[in-house]
């Protein structure tokens, strides 16, 4: 049965709440998000819930990882239906801060990881992930010993979070949970709110495309560049889709290229629908070569 949400505005209200908790043994599962909460992130907050013995979560939309070009007043936000869904799933602490109190000063100390976000998103957006990085490390400052969930769909940040907990000796264990899809296998996203009809229906194609080229290489293609061009021709001549801004297999740690199929490897991909950008990726665990 859910238990009514406590929202704290401010940090040291989130942590007072914590330690009341951790004084009588419990643990603390936590969820950060950026609001307009869907089932994928409900999954986390009850994963959270069923494995710990609190389940808390953050809800602020982080100013640092907005490049000057993208609007960060647009980005989408319903506090109350989020607090609805949050207690459903089981949260029993929300932080929710306003930017003055999570940045009183003008921020001159952030994180990046290297390696890991030259590529992709990184490539993208070269803002962004150092401004995840810097807003996660603060979060787990705040939290505390914790297990972290985050979903893998968003898998380039998963990789930045775990090496940044592991880099930086936190007491945090970062939690990789299943991308939640819609019924026709869409990865279910904020962004998907700002698709014309014709784009949603376009959208599936990203995770078909996977799905196919995994099916390809299953089947004994191990050929890199033909399963690429597999996801491709797929994506590309679907209508809808204005450009494909990526669409690789990489080596599921490290995000590293590979050059032919085996072992733990992921399928990262990202296409444009309209001045929406989406992404999306599954993983490819095939025995090694040999």
């Amino acid at each position: 049965m859910a238990t009514a949400v406590r929202v704290h505005t401010t940090i040291d209200g989130f942590r007072r709440a914590l330690a009341e908790h951790r004084s009588g043994g419990a643990t603390i599962g936590f969820v950060p998000t950026m609001g307009y909460l869907h089932d994928g992130h409900a999954s986390l907050m009850r994963a959270a819930a069923s494995s710990d013995d609190v389940a808390v979560a953050s809800i602020f939309v982080n100013p640092l990882q907005f490049a000057a070009t993208e609007d960060l007043g647009t980005y989408p936000r319903d506090l109350e239906r989020d607090l609805a869904i949050a207690e459903e799933s089981g949260v029993r602490e929300m932080l929710h801060p306003d930017v003055a109190e999570m940045y009183p000063t003008p921020v001159l100390t952030t994180v990046t990881v290297s390696g890991v976000t030259s590529r992709f998103e990184g490539a993208a957006r070269p803002e962004h992930f150092a401004g995840v990085a810097t807003v996660v490390t603060k979060l787990f400052s705040i939290t505390g010993a914790c297990r972290a969930y985050f979903g893998e769909k968003d898998y380039q940040q998963l990789a930045v979070v775990r090496r940044l907990a592991a880099d930086l000796s936190m007491p945090v264990e970062v939690v990789g949970c299943p991308t939640v899809r819609e019924h026709d296998g869409l990865a279910m996203s904020s962004r998907n709110v700002y698709l014309s009809d014709g784009q949603r229906q376009a959208a599936p194609v990203l995770y078909r495309a996977m799905v196919e080229a995994a099916g390809a290489a299953r089947g004994g293609n191990r050929s890199v560049d033909d399963l690429r061009a597999v996801m491709h021709e797929r994506i590309t001549r679907t209508p809808g889709v204005d450009s494909v801004d990526y669409a690789e297999i990489v080596d599921a740690d490290t995000l590293e290229d590979v050059t032919e199929v085996g072992g733990r490897q992921r399928i990262l991909v990202a296409a444009r629908f309209g001045s929406t950008r989406l992404l999306d990726n599954i993983a490819l665990d095939t025995p090694p070569a040999g």
